[in-house]
């Protein structure tokens, strides 16, 4: 289980997306790269989390960075998920949860007095040079999107 700090050289992945691709954080090397986990595709947060980093994928383009946001939903999910709400960010399946895992983000949650297993929202700034520049854990959705747009014009 990874304890991801800033300054950390951040884990590589490579995994299935949305549109039928594959990503992996080596295709944006040299680029800054927003990775954002989240717990479920079409939930209230999450949609709105997602629909946040697409209403502002065009400053974070020209700020020169990639959002990726990581859930266990399937690539096929994450098509619909996209297509019903016009997503802009590229979307990629842990089905197996190993970059969860990695991140540190695959955490134990209770709901209603049980407890499970799942995905802590987080999201990872990730630098030029490939080292974690930003963590931002148990994220609240409003304002989020805003404040990880202003840590990506910092660096």
């Amino acid at each position: 289980m990874g304890d991801i700090k800033a300054g950390d050289k951040a884990p590589c992945f490579t995994l299935p997306a949305d549109g039928g691709r594959e990503v992996s954080l080596a295709q944006f090397a040299g680029k800054p790269v927003v990775l954002y986990f989240y717990p479920k595709d079409d939930t209230p947060g999450c949609t709105k989390q997602a629909i946040g980093f697409s209403e502002l994928a065009d400053e974070f383009a020209k700020a020169g960075a990639a959002v990726i946001g990581v859930s266990k939903d399937t690539a096929a999910k994450h098509d619909k998920f996209r297509d019903k709400h016009g997503l802009k960010v590229i979307l990629a399946s842990d089905a197996d949860s190993d970059v969860c895992e990695r991140y540190g983000v695959w955490v134990e949650k209770q709901m209603y007095g049980k407890t499970y297993m799942g995905i802590e929202r987080a999201t990872f700034l990730i630098g030029a040079d490939g080292a974690v520049a930003r963590v931002w854990r148990k994220v609240k959705v409003p304002g989020h999107v805003e404040e990880v747009l202003e840590a990506v014009r910092a660096l």
